[in-house]
């Protein structure tokens, strides 16, 4: 395993004040940052047709695509391939907890073939697609506006139209997509609100759950022009983090030029709806040619970790609302050049490292894959998933940072997804975690019934992070409480759906509560109960099961 440690005299200074930082607010310190991979046991076997050849019925190969993780600990995911579909699937794990022995099982389909979607799990445990960036078999890049909402107990998707308001600053396509939501960032806020933004102009939204109406925020003081690419990073403070694009200069380099500093970033403020300067990212992390950044991760110790296309990366402290150098990515192997990250996905592990993957940025969105680790202090490169050099059927191409998505499970493992029939399960040698990271139960029944809805107390329900990110779109943060049981005598595992969560906000003491439901199938008799938040369980509660 070849390992990149990546410092100089400036990154030393940088990384030895974030390690000082981290010392003086916990004693944990992770190790052995590394991981292996392993394909699932039962591999997804989804077939997509060619629409534009109605002579031709011989299926093309599928494959799973934006994974998101439900509050029954299932995750769900669209069948895409060479022709996409509106096929949704879900991965249920084993009667132990394990994803790699999960089985698969059809839902109902998506309303509409969005791909490229941009997507959360709401606070009331339902599954909600606000925009897509592409629609129909033939990638039209339409940027629909049609929100679709999943209900996990009614097994179906109720339909709503986004926000009218919003509208589209580039003219050449504004006439056949007037009010553009597409690929858009969204983010739940810490009180369970659901903001969206307009991906072509400075627009954002806030959505009513009862009525299903947006109420535009943060429109006049928004920079610069507009909102495409950016990812929005949800602070312990409430508050929401995110690194400017510049994108209208790939768009309209005549009207609207690439900035000679391109380092802004801002802060939205639910509480006023106004955005402010969160200062200078030191390096520019965006890609004129491009146009894209890679995630961002809030890490326990208070800072963000942000990904550039560019190959720099840069960190965030909100407490000081200041940003310092992170590392620089290597050059890749053989004639890859310079890596970078160009859209792509991360994740944060139990122990406070994160895990991402890069490519090649010349030419733009070049294939060729590599994985990372961030300890907060150094990259270390990963075993690669096994298929990133062969041909994906999704792409044409071997496998680039931009076609994976991570999904962080309950177990501490990571889930990656390419668009083709290989998932793929990533496990760190090094699951532990600091106590005090971990949720806290404060109240809880001793005894629950088959099929009756409980109330659940406690504090850190929903972790230190959202915890999964990715550039802009394919969201899928986890910042949400599971509650899982496990039977004493046969070690089975039941992941009870969470719903109604009092809280949304990271990183957070606040004493706050969830219900959940208990299984029709569960096994009776003595049990314990966790509530796990990004992959670190609770100490657990004992409890009967009537």
């Amino acid at each position: 395993m070849k390992l990149h440690i990546l410092f100089g005299a400036a990154l030393a200074m940088v990384c030895g004040g974030l390690a000082a930082s981290d010392s003086s607010s916990s004693s944990y310190h992770p190790s052995s940052p590394y991981g292996t991979w392993r394909p699932l046991n039962n591999q997804p076997n989804f077939v997509s047709y060619d629409l534009t050849d109605p002579f031709d019925p011989v299926p093309d190969a599928g494959g799973a695509f934006e994974p998101r993780l439900l509050t029954d600990g299932s995750v769900v995911m669209q069948n895409v391939g060479v022709w996409s579909t509106p096929e949704m699937w879900r991965l249920v794990p084993d009667e132990f907890g394990s994803y790699v022995n999960g089985t698969w099982s059809q839902i109902a389909s998506l309303p509409l073939n969005y791909n490229v979607t941009t997507g959360a799990v709401l606070a009331d445990g339902r599954f909600l697609i606000a925009g897509a960036e592409y629609i129909d078999w033939d990638y039209k890049f339409l940027l629909p506006n049609q929100s679709f909402i999943y209900d996990p107990v009614e097994g179906s998707w109720t339909s709503f139209s986004g926000p009218f308001f919003f509208t589209d600053l580039y003219g050449p396509r504004a006439s056949y997509a007037p009010s553009p939501v597409g690929d858009a960032a969204n983010i739940v806020l810490s009180d369970g609100t659901f903001m969206l933004q307009n991906k072509m102009s400075t627009q954002a939204a806030l959505l009513d759950l009862k009525t299903l109406t947006w109420k535009e925020t943060g429109t006049t003081s928004k920079a610069p022009r507009w909102n495409d690419e950016e990812g929005l990073t949800l602070l312990p403070n409430g508050k929401v983090l995110t690194v400017n694009c510049y994108t209208e200069s790939h768009f309209i380099p005549s009207m609207y030029p690439y900035p000679e500093d391109p380092t802004g970033s801002q802060i939205y403020d639910p509480k006023t709806g106004l955005w402010t300067s969160a200062g200078s990212t030191i390096n520019s992390l965006t890609d004129p040619e491009g146009a894209e950044i890679g995630a961002a991760i809030l890490r326990p110790d208070g800072t963000v970790f942000q990904i550039g296309a560019s190959g720099y990366t840069s960190i965030y402290d909100y407490r000081k609302n200041r940003w310092s150098v992170g590392p620089t990515l290597p050059v890749g192997t053989g004639d890859e050049g310079q890596l970078g990250q160009q859209d792509g996905p991360a994740a944060l592990l139990p122990n406070g490292n994160v895990l991402f993957p890069a490519s090649p940025i010349s030419p733009v969105f070049a294939p060729g894959l590599h994985f990372y680790v961030f300890d907060g202090t150094s990259l270390y490169e990963q075993p690669n998933i096994p298929n990133a050099t062969e041909i994906n059927p999704s792409i044409g191409t071997p496998d680039a940072a931009w076609m994976i998505s991570l999904l962080v499970l309950p177990t501490g493992e990571v889930l990656s997804v390419d668009g083709s029939n290989d998932v793929e399960i990533y496990t760190p040698d090094d699951r532990s975690y600091d106590p005090n990271w971990a949720p806290v139960i404060s109240e809880c029944p001793k005894k629950v019934e088959r099929n009756k809805t409980y109330k659940i107390k406690g504090i850190r329900f929903n972790g230190m992070s959202q915890a999964s990110a990715f550039g802009d779109e394919s969201q899928n943060a986890t910042n949400y409480p599971l509650v899982r049981i496990t039977n004493n005598s046969t070690g089975h595992v039941f992941y009870c759906r969470t719903h109604d969560h009092s809280y949304m906000g990271v990183a957070s003491d606040k004493k706050v509560h969830t219900y959940f439901d208990v299984p029709a199938n569960i096994e009776k008799g003595k049990s314990k109960l966790e509530v796990v938040a990004n992959g670190i369980p609770s100490k657990p509660m004992h409890i009967v099961v009537h």
